[in-house]
């Protein structure tokens, strides 16, 4: 009966569609319903769900949840819309249906299975040419930007001479697209190059003319490469471009534009801009970033059941805190409340490491942290030649708990002490741009690497555009949504687990900024030694007080799955501060 039942709903469902005169999508025209190729079976009404409601997701721009702020007035160029390159001025359009025009899409492959959409650049500022086109996955809102150029110096932008194929979705006939499309590399004259692809829906090179994309001159140019992919099947992928040499003195610019790999296609290298001026006045002022982190700070929820809490520096310090030193292990020395003592410089040479107090309550005291005390610290720093600023925000928690395995069948093991450590140092950082104080992407130090979300694609605290952020119990990696993620592979890994509870701050109301342009940096954040001391973990002693409730054949693969999980988790060696980390100087996702 339930079978006949949903037979009947469907069929009413396809016959009623039929009627409907004309289901078309946003500049394309195209009635899905009525092209006789699609309408050809139940199967593909239901093979695209999406086309009975609104649309894609694309079809929707993205709009942050609250207005964003005004700036306060400053005599730097932060905000002010256009960056000077070196001759070259660029500005960030946003692509939208009133500044741009859908070229193609396709409605499988990518994220999702939804398919792509390639945009051109139409309504540009006086006197800006394009440099490509853009490219986005279907399965989110509409959410992106390209930058465009003018030529100051009247020697910096130049059409190619020609324009060769580097592929095309001819050989994509069972997938349902808008037509074929064909992707177009310039050729440019010497001392030029190109920094993006056009595309067309004809197999007819592209005009060289007033239409045409702009080659840069090679001085104002750096090497690229793939960002993340936009879209992927069979042989294709599309991936945005990101400059190859990042962080806080790299010249390399986000360009917004994209590359196209197909089997057996060999195309030349596509370039991203480079700042040849550099001087940080496009950065925000210190005003300018009290306002921006007061908008944009995150709001970080703590899992209901975490026992070990966040808490200042300070705190700690005067709390108690010993610094020992090898050699001299009977002596350590009591820590001054604002770390002054500390060792400075160096390196992480395992001379120094710091550990709480033997009395076991003023040790516990510390481990648990104080959420009262909380405090985030901030590091304000230039990206991608100085077009965006990363806003780096640190969390400082005493004790870091033990973790807890998922395997098999077991939803939950605690691994006894495997885990727990003095001192854990984590971090999501908001990338602002500096051409009009947009959020653009929020990454989360997750272990094992972390993610760049874009700002779309983020939650938001209602009525604001405060990003919300979930630690991890005991781990406190940080993450974009609640849930369990696995970590060491498969079925089977460490636990990360977040969610809401009555244990959270929003980061603004208590922040220091400790580095960035005319900063007076603490004495705590150059000692660059351990954060707390080296810790062994006795795993066969864990694995032999579980050998009673496994079977013989499962111990073996457990062992191996805690043999993979990463020494960062385990914290065997110690934590470092924030100065140590890789991304301190470099860009948050640097491999």
């Amino acid at each position: 009966m339930q079978f006949l039942i949903e037979t009947y709903l469907k069929s009413l469902l396809f016959f009623g569609l039929l009627f409907v005169k004309q289901l078309s999508w946003a500049e394309t025209g195209t009635n899905l319903l009525t092209n006789s190729s699609n309408v050809n079976s139940l199967g593909y009404i239901f093979k695209y769900p999406y086309l009975l409601s609104n649309g894609l997701p694309v079809e929707t721009t993205f709009k942050f949840p609250s207005l964003l702020p005004s700036m306060p007035f400053d005599s730097g160029n932060f905000g002010k819309r256009s960056i000077d390159l070196g001759g070259l001025e660029v500005t960030q359009l946003s692509i939208s249906n009133s500044t741009s025009h859908r070229v193609w899409r396709t409605y499988e492959g990518g994220p999702n299975n939804m398919g792509v959409s390639i945009f051109e650049p139409t309504t540009l500022p006086r006197n800006f040419l394009k440099l490509g086109f853009y490219a986005q996955p279907n399965n989110r809102q509409l959410f992106g930007w390209i930058l465009v150029a003018k030529d100051v110096s009247g020697s910096n932008l130049r059409p190619p001479v020609d324009y060769t194929e580097v592929g095309n979705t001819t050989s994509l006939i069972s997938i349902k697209q808008d037509g074929p499309a064909y992707f177009w590399q310039p050729l440019c004259p010497n001392g030029y190059q190109a920094v993006g692809l056009y595309v067309t829906t004809s197999p007819m090179k592209p005009s060289v003319g007033q239409d045409s994309i702009n080659c840069v001159r090679s001085e104002l140019t750096e090497k690229s490469e793939a960002d993340t992919w936009v879209w992927r099947i069979k042989d294709i992928t599309i991936s945005s471009l990101r400059p190859a040499t990042r962080g806080v003195e790299a010249t390399g610019v986000y360009t917004g534009t994209f590359s196209f790999k197909q089997l057996n296609f060999l195309p030349p290298p596509l370039f991203c801009l480079k700042n040849t001026k550099f001087d940080l006045s496009s950065m925000p002022s210190e005003n300018q970033t009290r306002v921006l982190f007061q908008t944009y700070s995150p709001w970080i929820y703590l899992h209901p059941k975490e026992d070990f809490l966040p808490s200042s520096v300070d705190w700690v310090f005067a709390n108690g805190v010993l610094l020992y030193q090898k050699g001299n292990e009977s002596n350590p020395v009591l820590i001054h409340p604002n770390g002054s003592n500390l060792p400075q410089g160096g390196c992480n040479d395992d001379l120094f490491w710091l550990d709480y107090l033997v009395d076991k309550k003023a040790r516990e005291k510390v481990k648990r942290g104080d959420l009262g005390s909380t405090k985030v610290y901030l590091h304000i720093k230039p990206m991608f030649g100085a077009t965006f600023t990363d806003i780096v925000v640190w969390l400082f928690f005493p004790y870091n708990g033990n973790a807890h395995l998922k395997f098999l069948f077991i939803k939950s093991m605690s691994l006894g002490n495997i885990g727990e450590h003095v001192g854990d140092w984590e971090h999501v950082t908001l990338r602002i741009s500096n051409f009009n104080g947009e959020l653009w992407r929020v990454y989360f130090s997750e272990h094992s690497g972390g993610t760049l979300v874009d700002a779309c694609d983020l939650e938001f605290m209602q009525g604001g555009n405060k990003p919300v952020v979930y630690s991890s119990l005991h781990g406190h990696a940080m993450f974009s949504k609640p849930g369990v993620v696995l970590q060491g592979g498969g079925k089977s890994g460490i636990r990360n687990d977040m969610a809401k509870s009555d244990k959270f701050f929003d980061a603004s109301i208590g922040y220091e900024v400790i580095a960035g342009p005319s900063v007076v940096e603490p004495p705590w954040l150059n000692y660059f030694r351990k954060w707390g001391p080296r810790v062994h973990y006795n795993i066969d002693k864990f694995l032999n007080s579980v050998a009673k409730i496994l079977p013989i054949f499962l111990r073996k693969g457990l062992r191996k799955l805690i043999n993979k999980i990463p020494l960062e988790v385990l914290g065997q060696n110690g934590p470092t501060g924030p100065k140590v980390k890789v991304t301190w100087t470099g860009d948050e996702q640097y491999s």
